[in-house]
């Protein structure tokens, strides 16, 4: 599929949109280079600044070090709504195995869940929008947010006074995308709650050490921490109801240095997906009884300790803003290039910024994957096999037409708002 396939007659958003070739080198040049050089959550030093380079570039209002590393530009362009248009830039503890000629040169981090895509997209759009001022009114924010992945940045950048004390100005909408591993081309969406809440929890299992010649000296944690890592699988298969929706995945087990050493402790971290207020609260107390059960049943002398580790809340799409987007879509891209997908059990922060703003958010897929490899692999019923998942350490969408498309979407997503003619 070539960029150009991405065209089309409808004349609203194409005088923005027009400089977007000129541009494309240039933004898979900085693509590569931000693909080269991950950071970690609050460690986006060098994508941050290189995002605060080109808002100023561009015109923008440039406020940096919001919650340590994060970015916002704000462009005033008279009278109209604000609108926020939102990317992440951390990346993850994940080594990758991509074998690309632009892999990441810093060992045991990766852009493995697209969010050097989605800077590159925003900054894109940024331009076009800027450049494309004569064609728009209203301001427009747009937020470069550190930390997604441990589900701190949106909540910290708040807390950093994002809107309490005028950091930016309080947006009338909040919009975002993320890469996906489906068809690069293509852009998914879901009405309503289309993300899960999440939970991660960090469960501290107390015993008594010794020799392992000995084990009836000692009470033994690891067998405790691998009981309950049996019997909280049960949670969901036995306390969650089929019309319900829940997971538990229990996803770090640590206990112990040595093989002849009983240790004092087995930490276990799990995650936990829900839809439902009352299923959440259900499913974290079932999680907490079985653990107190097994430790009494292990004859502890100590109670487990269960700390929080990060929380995010339902990501929930506003339908009228949804379909006045997908409206812009289906001009530019062609009604068939847009599906409907089941709510996600994967989870975001993005919510929280419109929340916080009263404002309505729609958040939305953008395929990454190359298009033919993606219609093999669903042809052949081996999505699941031959399609690396976001995190995954060969998670690496193609470059054309995504960055393309990104931009663009981001771009049509904020006129929808911002052009005069927009109801």
């Amino acid at each position: 599929m070539s960029d150009s396939d991405n065209s089309s007659d409808n004349s609203a958003p194409a005088p923005v949109l027009a400089p977007l070739d000129a541009r494309l080198a240039d933004l898979v040049a900085l693509y590569e280079d931000l693909h080269r050089h991950p950071e970690l959550g609050f460690q986006e030093t060098r994508t941050a600044a290189e995002a605060a380079r080109r808002l100023t570039r561009y015109g923008y209002e440039v406020t940096t070090g919001i919650a340590h590393t994060g970015v916002a530009g704000v462009l005033r362009n008279g009278p109209g709504p604000v609108v926020l248009l939102r990317a992440d830039m951390d990346a993850l503890p994940v080594t990758e195995h991509s074998g690309l000629a632009y892999a990441s040169t810093v060992p045991g981090r990766m852009h493995a869940c697209g969010h050097d895509v989605h800077v590159t997209c925003l900054l894109g759009a940024a331009d076009l929008l800027a450049a494309g001022r004569a064609h728009w009114s209203g301001t427009l924010v747009v937020l470069f947010q550190p930390a997604e992945e441990i589900g701190s940045g949106a909540q910290a950048m708040l807390d950093d006074g994002l809107y309490s004390k005028d950091l930016i100005p309080t947006p009338d909408v909040v919009l975002a995308q993320h890469v996906a591993p489906f068809g690069a081309g293509l852009i998914a969406y879901c009405p309503g709650a289309c993300m899960a809440a999440a939970d991660s929890l960090e469960i501290t299992f107390h015993g008594t050490g010794g020799h392992g010649s000995r084990p009836e000296t000692t009470v033994d944690p690891i067998l405790m921490a691998a009981s309950f890592v049996q019997r909280v699988q049960s949670v969901v298969a036995r306390e969650v109801a089929p019309n319900e929706q829940a997971v538990v995945t229990v996803g770090s087990f640590h206990a112990g240095g040595t093989a002849n050493v009983i240790p004092d402790r087995a930490v276990v971290r799990l995650s936990v997906r829900s839809f439902d207020e009352a299923v959440r609260a259900r499913v974290l107390a079932a999680i907490d009884r079985i653990a107190r059960a097994e430790a009494t049943a292990s004859g502890a002398d100590r109670a487990p300790e269960t700390e929080i580790l990060d929380t995010f809340p339902v990501t929930v799409n506003d339908s009228l803003t949804l379909r006045k987007v997908n409206e812009r879509f289906a001009q530019l891209f062609g009604e068939e290039r847009l599906f409907k997908y089941a709510p996600a059990t994967g989870s975001e922060d993005a919510g929280l910024l419109a929340t916080a703003a009263d404002a309505p958010l729609y958040y939305w897929w953008l395929g990454g994957w190359d298009p033919e490899e993606f219609r093999t692999a669903l042809a052949a019923g081996r999505l699941a096999q031959d399609i690396p998942s976001n995190h995954s350490p060969r998670f690496v969408p193609v470059v054309r037409p995504t960055l393309t498309m990104g931009v663009q979407a981001l771009t049509v997503a904020a006129l929808s708002r911002l052009d005069p003619a927009a109801d």
